[in-house]
């Protein structure tokens, strides 16, 4: 056998007892959706309008808030920072 097969092997064995519930063997990590129509609804502005204020084009906007797609990195973070301080961000944003 060789070495690259071996690390398979002892990662496909960590994969079924992870799977198996031996937390020991793997991580997991936890993934946050953002409800991006809530944050926009939040905010009072329609599409269009949210998108223009916060740079996002109408077709990202309106494809995540239909599920088709999920904002990440620092997209997800200027919505974390809208829902929490949206006029932070549109002073950050605009000056």
């Amino acid at each position: 056998m060789t070495k690259a097969f071996d690390k398979i092997m002892a990662g496909m064995e960590d994969a079924l007892a992870f799977a198996e519930g031996d937390a020991t063997r793997g991580k997991a990590r936890k993934v946050e959706v953002v409800d991006v129509k809530a944050i926009r609804e939040k905010t009072g502005l329609s599409q269009p309008k949210f998108a223009a204020v916060f740079m996002i084009s109408v077709g990202t906007l309106r494809g995540w808030e239909q599920g088709r797609r999920q904002p990440e990195g620092p997209a997800a973070a200027l919505l974390q920072i809208i829902d929490k301080e949206p006029e932070t961000a549109i002073r950050a944003l605009h000056g």
